[in-house]
């Protein structure tokens, strides 16, 4: 399996995440190691969980990067990094790409 994955707003690799456009107002981008992250949950996007959320907090518990796209997106990524708060969220182009890449890079990570 390939051990990338960036569809312009999100890269993945074996080392971090990166989440472009992140910060508010300047647009930089969050880079988070892997042996940062301690676990992550998805969700599906409905019409009250960030689906037209383009940038910031939909809820004060998470803060998701600049992504004119979120409205055609269907899963949200939740991130759990010790000592972040709101919790860093993304929703991926190609979720269970994303998904499955992340949990294998997570394992190999802790192992």
């Amino acid at each position: 399996m390939m051990h990338f994955y960036d569809d312009g707003v999100i890269q993945l690799d074996r080392a971090a995440i990166t989440l472009r456009r992140y910060h508010f107002p300047s647009g930089t981008a969050k880079v988070i190691s892997l042996d940062q992250i301690r676990g992550f949950t998805t969700e599906s996007l409905g019409l009250l969980v960030a689906r037209f959320n383009i940038w910031g907090s939909p809820d004060l518990r998470r803060w998701l990067p600049l992504d004119v796209y979120r409205p055609l997106k269907s899963t949200l990524v939740t991130l759990d990094v010790a000592g972040t708060y709101p919790k860093p969220a993304c929703t991926p182009a190609r979720p269970d790409e994303f998904i499955a890449l992340l949990d294998e890079l997570l394992a190999l990570n802790r192992a």
